[in-house]
């Protein structure tokens, strides 16, 4: 890396970090997010290798990480905050290694899995290779005698970090504290300024490790071709194949047999009401209400299962395909098994986010498996990933827009006031304490509500819903400007009009 380079990127890091400090120190996640993310993708174009272009195709990679990190300054559920948060990092820093001129898109699936692990280590080497870099050329070497060149050395290196310690350990111990009074004559307590400061300095070596990327590259991979997803060859080897494709069609054909003899089972049982009773001991609504998770579970696994033998298996030959095919077949049935129990489920007990999530989770991984089915017919597998990323980002965008809080606290409610929604064996109370829990998007659903709840749901909302009211109102953590988020802003409104 240039020096002038590498000065550039521990100036710019350092003040990444500093900025990060008053956004993130103490503050909720909010508005904060696509803030961060927007200084962090400016300030690795500003350092970003000269003579280089990125690949237009990863136009892309900013874009989906702004979408996720504005999420988060959107909606009020703070687990879908945390997954937008943390996919919102992952493209940005797809899109600071495309910024260093390196395709992404294009790549794949093994190559990118590759370039992202030399990006966290990168990362996590933060700014050491830019201060490496950085260093001025020692000047008029043969005046200074070696043995003082070590002394002024060695004391400008260990001075700030002998303070540092000593402000933290004055911060965390009073005896010691003290002892350091007695000693230098003035009181060292700097409060939350040692926690401030490294934090800054935590995010500043971070920033650092990042716009290294943007600014030199990944030289591990330099003069690699790194293979691409359309199919040029690479320098980096895929695994050899150690699977046969008889093999890989004997393990399809016995996972499909299993499978079929479930399906067979569905049919019968589940979706043709056969007598429960006598086949299991359990009623039908017991045998319907259950297993719903082992079951998305078996989905996931059938598809990896049909992945990981197209990846190490050679010639796809025509049993292959069909074994596969009729396994993503079944599958698909199995994920509607997995959907009626778990809509009987939510009918007799209501819902959760858990079984939003799920719920979600079944008609991503049905589309995925189509999509799976179709790379497969065509010989595209080599696309499946990217189109598998592209569907995941489509469905987190999704169930962010559908805001999961309210879905659920607004169907909840519902069950409560109509009674006639609920079977005759079903639950219809109201889990105040739960919905409580469920976020700010949630809040303006039930401050409408709470006029018509019955009591003693009434007093429970209610008094929940005053003390989220003061929290939002006296918290530095929800009160921070860094932490504004809209649907906080919609509680705050609804929480004003409580009588």
């Amino acid at each position: 890396m240039d020096r002038s380079v590498a000065r550039r990127v521990v100036v710019v890091g350092l003040v990444l970090g500093l900025f990060a400090e008053s956004l993130f120190n103490g503050p909720a996640l909010g508005i904060n997010v696509p803030v961060g993310v927007a200084a962090l993708l400016v300030g690795a174009w500003l350092v970003r290798r000269r003579g280089t272009a990125p690949d237009p195709v990863d136009a892309w990679l900013p874009i989906a990480a702004a979408a996720c990190a504005v999420f988060v300054a959107l909606s009020g559920d703070r687990f879908l905050a945390v997954v937008d948060a943390v996919a919102a990092l992952t493209f940005a820093g797809a899109s600071v290694v495309a910024a260093a001129g390196i395709p992404v898109t294009r790549r794949s699936a093994a190559v990118v899995a590759m370039l992202a692990a030399w990006a966290t280590a990168s990362v996590l080497a933060g700014a050491a290779g830019a201060i490496q870099a950085a260093r001025p050329r020692e000047l008029v070497r043969r005046r200074v005698p070696d043995r003082a060149r070590v002394v002024v050395r060695g004391l400008a290196l260990g001075i700030p970090v002998a303070l540092l310690f000593a402000v933290l350990f004055a911060s965390a111990d009073p005896i010691f504290r003290r002892a350091m009074d007695d000693l230098l004559g003035f009181r060292i307590d700097l409060g939350d300024a040692p926690g401030r400061l490294l934090f800054a300095l935590a995010g500043a070596w971070l920033a650092a490790g990042v716009l290294s990327i943007a600014a030199d590259g990944i030289p591990a991979m330099a003069g690699a071709s790194l293979g691409a997803a359309a199919g040029s060859p690479a320098v980096v080897r895929a695994p050899a194949r150690r699977l046969g494709t008889p093999e890989a069609v004997i393990v399809l054909v016995l996972v499909d047999l299993v499978s079929a003899a479930f399906v067979a089972l569905q049919v019968a049982y589940l979706f043709g009401g056969l007598d429960t009773l006598a086949a299991a001991g359990m009623t039908y609504s017991d045998y319907a209400r259950r297993g719903f998770f082992e079951l998305v579970a078996a989905a996931c696994l059938a598809g990896g299962l049909i992945v990981a033998l197209d990846i190490a298996t050679g010639a796809r030959t025509r049993a292959f395909l069909a074994a596969g095919l009729v396994l993503v077949g079944l599958t698909v049935v199995v994920l509607a098994s997995a959907w009626l129990r778990l809509e009987l489920y939510q009918l007799a007990y209501g819902w959760t986010e858990l079984r939003f999530y799920v719920a979600a989770a079944i008609l991503t991984l049905a589309i995925a498996l189509g999509f799976g089915a179709l790379m497969m017919t065509l010989d595209r597998m080599r696309w499946l990933a990217h189109g598998l990323a592209a569907i995941g980002l489509v469905a987190l965008l999704g169930v962010n827009a559908m805001a999961p809080g309210a879905f659920v606290a607004e169907r909840n409610v519902e069950r409560l006031l109509h009674p006639e929604l609920v079977p005759a064996d079903g639950w219809a109370g109201l889990d105040t304490r739960y919905l409580a829990a469920l976020g700010d998007d949630a809040i303006p659903v039930l401050v409408e509500a709470v006029a018509q709840l019955p009591e003693p749901y009434r007093a429970d909302v209610l008094a929940q819903l005053r003390a989220r009211q003061a929290e939002l109102t006296t918290d530095p953590a929800w009160t921070s400007p860094a932490a504004w988020n809209l649907a906080r802003e919609r509680a705050k409104e609804s929480l004003a009009t409580l009588p």
